[in-house]
């Protein structure tokens, strides 16, 4: 069984937790630890965990943890991969790695310090059926070159505190990596777009924006950003191929006639949409971290769509591309 720590005991913590001890083979939560200490405690009563650390330094210090998963708030991540990397531990960090392409370079550094693979980062719409299948087409060359991605993100609500760069860290950064995965291709160019405001969306931050980028190969990707006040979490992805199109499907649901009308019912919660991806995701991760070869998304692909999001952001009101620069690759990510 490999022993598991988790850091962050809020909704997708829980969610990890619940998965890894319940319905992902090979795996045993034996600690967790949350900057609210109550949370933490009150997260181990409910799934049994064994041990509550007051830290995730602790936690990820202490002998019986030999994986550390990472659902804290994004400002923590960098730190906590960071020091369990230096101490040669395996790493589940959720997405964002870290909040600066500076900081993923750190965390970089010290996984090739060590000489092999230690971090998978939580992007898990790679992992999803649809997607997996959009791949597998573009992959097999059916369709011809790929030369454009439609995609859009609508999400129904914010925390509290939530800014308007954090629609690109946050939310847009699954559109990042995604998209780059799916065209085998890294980014040149980026750009944001502040374009007419929703007249729901009054909490300060900018909603909706326009994501625009451009890769080494000249494919082109556009991205409609609603991070709150939409009519449902909705998310959407076009390939535009030189012989077809793919497009990514819709979750089942069932059709309902009444009243004179036909209707789907539409989702509202992101861990509903994913949840297949997310199982299939922890599971994968807890397989390869028992062979030893990690094979999901890497410290590299973090720093990617750090660098990338970093350039969106910067690009903010300029009206102008901006360059996309990245260090050379290490070996250990080929």
């Amino acid at each position: 069984m490999l022993k598991i720590g988790v850091i962050g005991c809020g909704a997708i913590g829980k969610e990890h937790i619940k998965r890894l001890m319940y319905l992902v083979p090979g795996a045993q939560v034996v600690a967790c630890a949350d900057f609210y200490p109550e949370a933490a405690q009150k997260t181990a009563a409910m799934f049994q965990v064994p041990t509550v650390y007051q830290t995730g330094e602790e936690l990820i210090g202490a002998s019986e943890v030999e994986a550390v998963v990472i659902t804290s708030a994004d400002d923590s991540h960098f730190a906590y991969t960071l020091a369990a990397v230096k101490l040669g531990k395996q790493v589940f960090c959720e997405k964002p790695l870290a909040l600066t392409a500076s900081e993923c370079e750190e965390i970089i550094a010290e996984e090739v310090k060590q000489g092999r693979r230690l971090v998978q980062v939580g992007f898990m719409r790679r992992y999803d059926p649809g997607y997996a299948k959009m791949k597998e087409i573009i992959d097999s060359g059916e369709l011809g070159a790929p030369l454009m991605i439609h995609a859009c993100h609508r999400n129904v609500f914010q925390s509290e505190g939530f800014q308007t760069e954090m629609g690109i860290t946050n939310v847009a950064i699954h559109e990042l990596d995604i998209c780059r995965w799916l065209l085998g291709d890294e980014y040149k160019k980026a750009q944001v777009l502040k374009v007419k405001q929703s007249g729901r969306s009054t909490k300060g931050y900018d909603n909706p924006q326009i994501v625009l980028l451009e890769t080494e190969d000249g494919s082109r990707i556009d991205v409609e950003l609603q991070v709150c006040d939409a009519y449902g979490y909705d998310i959407q992805c076009q390939v535009v191929c030189e012989k077809g199109t793919i497009n990514l499907p819709d979750p089942a649901s069932v059709i309902m006639r009444a009243e004179a009308r036909c209707s789907t019912e539409l989702l509202t919660d992101w861990a509903k949409r994913f949840i297949e991806a997310y199982d299939i995701e922890l599971a994968d991760w807890v397989n390869a971290v028992e062979k030893g070869e990690l094979t999901g998304p890497s410290s590299w692909d973090g720093y990617a769509a750090c660098v990338a999001a970093d350039a969106l952001n910067r690009s903010r009101g300029t009206e102008t591309f901006l360059p996309i620069e990245m260090i050379e690759k290490p070996g250990l990510y080929q």
